[in-house]
Formats: structure tokens, C-alpha cells, sequence
């Protein structure tokens, strides 16, 4: 018998009802947040997503400006920029070890092992994902053989670059500088910019580090650009969409002589020391040297261990800056400013004479005169001539170190000049305040009068640099006015073509009395008529006015004599020399000193003569003469002099452009 199954259809009615409902109401859910979803994205977040897209579809690449150039005052190119090839690594994108990379790299290209090492060295400094080089400027051979097999090599690639050029060396490298990759401390200063400046600093890798590079970089670098370009998913460019191109930085036209910069360095020859040439006029600087220099290309694609060692230890300091940061005891050049100190505070007349036995007592101790049985009777004119000892320690003794101090320090001793390079030092004027605040032990803070003495002479505490000698002198030949000293000239827009001057800045002068000023100009003509320079002035067709100078480096025991040949070389005195011409109406000053050379009659004031020819006459050594100044064996000129025009820049064949030259100004 056949089983009947009985069903609720209403019931299963109502079941499948309530089914479709919920499934109707959460593909209506599910449509609702699709189009709510939809809304918000194409609605309320468009314009972000919109421009996060075109983000990842076009890629902004920044345009390196080209560097703006150096010139000196005759338009001579100091500093540059060229095209080269690199060949870099991306350590990001490498599939391999680094090494086994470079290894089979040495196959196709060559790399030396101070390439290798500058590697290492960028990669501890910058962070891993960005480009390296660790080949630069190759050639087109190897740029060819790279490309044949650069898909073996993924992450490495071949780019170019600029690069920066100094076409004369070594030649003015301490005031021009150099450029170098952007270290972790620079960048860590750079997130302190505004936003636009950091900018214009994307894609960059260098910075000016020293001298003008460093103190005109805002001038030099010139503004970035940058290219849109369109990118496949896999990021490869496909098209280029727009670009605004970069502008090179302004050109640094300098006050400086570049020949007689190169002269004056060819005449210190192996011998350390600085010397600044100003205008008193406006203050603008002629020649700033420092000897030894160094090759500032070198630093431009980050210098290899080898040539770093050999500068950063060598005992000569090539990498000091002696010019603005080197401090040294002014010596006997001080005496034309003690002796206006003297007149000022009528402590002296110029008739007023002193008697000179060859020394002076003061308590216990003997300070003795370079002269052995001394200068007899001496007055002012015959104290600077003759450079008497006596007279300045008697004259030290009465004015006493505080009144020096509040004297001199108008000169700009122990001051800064604020010559347009960084990292100049105060150098030391002495007083009793300062001593108070330098040393730590009463005993040590309280000013003895004997320590008064050697100040006389420019001695003692006494620590000036080269540039605030020069300052001074060119205070002198202005008889109390004077400029700030500054290197460069004027600025020039090389788009528009617009100069900025940087024109005389007359700072306060010093008040001296005409009369006073008289007696000091007729005195320092006298040391180069019949005085301690009188030599290496001899026949000269100009009158000039100087003061020679010997500066002790370490001090003596009592009653022993100086003998060069028992000391060390680098413990030998300094020869200084201050000067300017001509001495009626100076266009030159000039500050001096040649390191452990001895006296500044004999190998400083030969080298003065040589700068006055050139500026005022025209003229320049020849090679005879060059020789024998190096050598400190000459005084006045020996041989024929040459026309200025026929000097040849050390190094250079001709004053015709380099092509790295022609391709930065075109």
C-alpha cells in the first residue's frame, strides 16, 4: 500500500519567501556598498586618487642645474662643469652580492681598487637605495662594451653626468674650494631649509665644501628643473610628457688676479706661508694665497684613501687654509702700529729718543735686541728703520696691555674681517680681560707686567691672521679709512645678464691724526729706502713703503743665541713683511708671511717686490729670478724681466679654452 506524503505547501511557501528576501536585501546590501564605495572613490576621493594615479602613470625627474662658473677679474675660468659618463650601482636592485657584481663588472670596464674603495665608502654614507657610481667618466669604448652586456648586469646602468672641473689645479685652490658629495651632517642640515630650497636640491649629490664653492653655493647652484615623463606598469619610460628645464647658477666674477696669484705661489716654491694683496681703495682682494695647495679635482669625485692620507697627514697642512685660518705672531711688522699707539696717547714724540745698549731690563730678565751692543740713541723713524727691539719694549712697558688692546683692536687685530669665506678665525689680541676669561687658575688669570714687554715687538700672546694683517696695512695706506676685504667683484645672472655688484663697504675708520699718520708713512718708506728691505727694493721706478718682520715660533732660554741650523725646520722663525705702493697714493697692500724661512728682509720682502712689478709695472720675474727667490738667495730682481702678457699659468700651454671650458659656456 502506497505511503502519502502529506505537505505544507504554505508553510514551504513562506519559507522560500522569507529566502528570497534575504537574499534580496543582501545583494541590495551588497549593491549599496558597492555604490557607496563606488561614490567615495569617484566623488569625495577624485581628486586625490586622480593624482595618485597620474603619480604612478608619470614619473617627475629632476633636472640638474649646471653649475655656475668661476671667473677672475680678466675673465680667466677658475671652475667649470663637463659631460662624463658614470657607470653606477643601485644596491637596492642588485639580485647578488655587491662584490661578485663589481667582479664580473672588472671584465667589461676597468676598476681599480681605490674605485672599489670609494664604493664601500659612498655606501656607509648614503642610504642603499640610491644610485652609486663606481666608475666615472668613461669612455666611449667602455660605455659601448657596458651596453652589449648590460642586461647581465640588472641594477647597474650608465648615466650621465656633470661634473666639476678647476682647469688650473692646484693653483688658487684654498679661495676658490671645492665641491663634494652631500655627507649624512649636510643632509641632516638641509631638513632645517624651507621647502622650496630643499627642493631644489633633489637629484643633487653635491655641495660646495670650502672657499668660494662653499660661501656662494646659493649663487652657484643655480635652480633644478624636471621632466614628466610617462612609465609602463613595470616603471620603464614610454613617452615624455612635459618639461621646464633647469638654470645654471651665476658666474663669480672675482677681484682676483689669477696670474698673480699663480705668480706668487710659484714664488714660494716648496716653502709654506699666505699672503693677501688688497686694494685699500675698495677692499678688493688681489691675491689670496696659501702655500701648499692642493688639486681641488681631487674632492670632486670623492678622493681615494691614498691621496686623502697623504694631505690630511702630511706636516705641511696643504688642506689648511693659512691665509684665513693660520695664526702668527706679527713679529716687528707690529712696530709701525705701536709706535701710532705711541703718538696717540702722547707717550712718544717723534723726536723723542731713547739710548739702546742692547737690551732692556725689567725685574730679573734680560729682553735683548736683535742687535748685539744695540742702535745707540733712537727715535721713532730710526726704531722702525732700523726695527729696534729696545725702543718698543720700553714703549710696551709704558703703555701697558690694555691700552694696546683698546688701541689696535681698531685695526682689526684680533677681530674678524668678514672677508666672504667661511671659517675665518679671530686670531688673539691680548688683554688683561681676555686672560681672565681664558685660563681657569687665579694664578693663571692674573696679567703679570713682565708678559706686557714682549707685545711690544709682537710677541708673546700676540696671534693674528694673514687677511686682518693685510686689513691693517691697507688701514695705514689709507691713513685710517678702509674697506672689508671680499674676493668677489660682482655676480652675473647668466640668463639675464644682470650684474650684482659687490661694491666697496667702507667700514668705521680709524681716527688718526694726519700729522701722526705723517710720521709712520715717512718711517715705513725709510725701511725701503735704508732700511731692513732697502735690497729687494733697490732701483725700483716706484716708491714703496713696508716693514719687515721675524716672528718667533718657540721660545729661548736665557742668554742662548738663535742658531737656525740646531732647530728643526718647522721650528725656525717666520719671515712677515707688510707693505704698500705706491706710498703717495697706494692702489696695493699687502700682509706676508713665509714660514720658518727666517728673516722677512731675506725671503718675504723679495716676494713683495715681485707682486708690486707685476700691479704697478707690468712686469714679471724671469725664470732665473723665480729660482733664486724660491731658494731665499735674492733680493732684488736678477735677470730680465718679462711683460706680464708673456706669463704662462703653471700647467697651462695657453690661455686658450679647454674643451671642458668651451662645453660650460656653451
Amino acid at each position: 500500500m502506497a505511503r502519502v506524503e502529506l505537505r505544507n505547501v504554505e508553510a514551504e511557501l513562506d519559507r522560500f519567501r522569507r529566502r528570497v528576501l534575504a537574499a534580496a536585501l543582501f545583494v541590495l546590501i551588497g549593491f549599496g556598498l558597492l555604490v557607496s564605495r563606488l561614490l567615495f572613490l569617484q566623488v569625495w576621493k577624485h581628486d586625490e586618487l586622480s593624482t595618485q594615479a597620474e603619480a604612478n602613470r608619470i614619473a617627475v625627474v629632476p633636472i640638474v642645474p649646471n653649475r655656475g662658473l668661476i671667473v677672475d677679474r680678466n675673465g680667466i675660468v677658475l671652475a667649470n662643469n663637463y659631460s662624463a659618463y658614470t657607470l653606477e650601482i643601485a644596491p637596492s636592485k642588485l639580485k647578488t652580492d655587491t662584490d661578485r657584481v663589481i667582479d664580473e663588472l672588472a671584465q667589461v670596464v676597468d676598476i681599480q681598487p681605490r674605485d672599489r674603495r670609494r664604493y664601500k665608502r659612498l655606501l656607509e654614507e648614503t642610504k642603499s637605495f640610491e644610485s652609486l657610481p663606481i666608475r666615472t667618466k668613461l669612455s666611449d669604448e667602455e660605455v659601448a662594451r657596458f651596453m652589449a652586456q648590460r642586461f647581465r648586469f640588472p641594477g647597474v646602468d650608465v648615466r650621465a653626468r656633470l661634473f666639476r672641473h678647476y682647469p688650473l689645479g692646484e693653483t688658487g685652490s684654498h679661495l676658490i674650494g671645492y665641491i663634494g658629495r652631500i655627507n649624512q651632517a649636510e643632509k641632516a642640515a638641509m631638513d632645517d631649509w624651507e621647502e622650496e630650497r630643499q627642493a631644489n636640491y633633489r637629484g643633487t649629490e653635491y655641495i660646495g665644501k670650502l672657499g668660494l664653492e662653499q660661501r656662494y653655493e646659493a649663487d652657484l647652484h643655480g635652480t633644478a628643473g624636471y621632466e614628466e615623463v610617462e612609465t609602463s606598469a613595470a616603471g620603464r619610460a614610454v613617452r615624455r610628457l612635459d618639461s621646464h628645464g633647469a638654470t645654471p647658477g651665476n658666474t663669480l666674477h672675482l677681484s682676483v688676479d689669477i696670474k698673480l696669484q699663480a705668480l706668487v705661489e710659484q714664488l714660494y716654491g716648496e716653502r709654506r706661508g699666505a699672503l693677501v694683496a688688497i686694494d685699500p681703495r675698495s677692499g678688493e682682494v688681489l691675491a689670496f694665497v696659501s702655500k701648499p695647495t692642493f688639486d681641488p679635482n681631487l674632492f670632486v669625485d670623492g678622493i681615494d684613501a691614498d691621496n686623502w692620507r697623504e694631505l690630511n697627514e702630511s706636516i705641511d697642512k696643504p688642506l689648511l687654509n693659512r691665509a684665513l685660518r693660520g695664526t702668527y705672531p706679527p713679529g716687528s711688522t707690529y712696530k709701525p702700529f705701536m709706535a701710532l699707539v705711541g703718538l696717540e696717547t702722547g707717550k712718544r714724540t717723534p723726536q723723542q729718543a731713547i739710548s739702546d745698549p742692547g737690551y732692556f731690563n725689567f725685574g730679573n730678565h734680560r729682553f735683548r735686541d736683535d742687535k748685539e751692543g744695540g742702535h745707540g740713541s733712537v727715535d721713532m723713524y730710526k726704531s722702525i728703520v732700523q726695527s729696534c727691539d729696545t725702543y718698543y719694549y720700553m714703549l710696551a712697558n709704558d703703555l701697558g696691555v690694555d691700552t694696546m688692546a683698546e688701541h689696535l683692536a681698531p685695526f682689526g687685530f684680533g677681530q674678524i674681517t668678514g672677508i666672504d669665506l667661511d671659517g675665518e678665525v679671530r686670531g688673539l689680541l691680548p688683554s688683561t680681560a681676555w686672560k681672565a676669561r681664558a685660563y681657569r687658575k687665579p694664578e693663571q688669570q692674573r696679567w703679570y707686567a713682565g708678559e706686557t714687554i714682549s707685545l711690544g715687538i709682537g710677541q708673546g700672546y700676540n696671534s693674528f691672521t694673514i687677511v686682518q694683517m693685510a686689513l691693517a696695512t691697507t688701514t695705514l695706506a689709507g691713513a685710517g679709512e678702509r674697506h672689508k676685504p671680499h674676493l668677489v667683484r660682482e655676480v652675473i645672472d647668466v640668463v639675464t645678464g644682470e650684474k650684482r655688484a659687490i661694491g666697496a663697504q667702507k667700514i668705521e675708520p680709524v681716527p688718526i691724526r694726519p700729522a701722526d699718520m705723517a710720521v709712520i708713512r715717512h718711517a715705513l718708506v725709510g725701511v725701503t729706502r735704508e732700511g731692513t728691505s732697502a735690497g729687494s727694493f733697490r732701483n725700483a721706478p716706484y716708491q714703496s713703503a713696508g716693514k719687515t718682520g721675524t716672528a718667533q715660533v718657540v721660545g729661548l732660554k736665557a742668554n742662548e743665541k738663535y742658531d737656525a741650523a740646531k732647530i728643526a725646520e718647522h721650528l725656525r722663525d717666520h719671515a712677515l713683511y707688510v707693505a704698500y705702493a705706491p706710498a703717495d697714493a697706494p692702489t696695493v697692500a699687502l700682509a706676508m708671511v713665509v714660514e720658518n724661512a727666517g728673516f722677512g728682509s731675506q725671503s718675504a720682502a723679495p716676494i713683495a717686490r715681485r707682486v708690486f712689478d707685476y700691479l704697478l709695472l707690468g712686469l714679471v720675474p724671469s725664470a732665473e729670478d723665480i729660482a733664486l727667490v724660491q731658494q731665499g738667495k735674492a733680493t732684488a730682481p736678477v735677470g730680465k724681466q718679462r711683460p706680464a702678457s708673456e706669463y704662462v699659468l703653471p700647467g697651462v700651454a695657453s690661455m686658450a679654452l679647454s674643451e671642458p671650458q668651451r662645453v660650460a659656456r656653451e
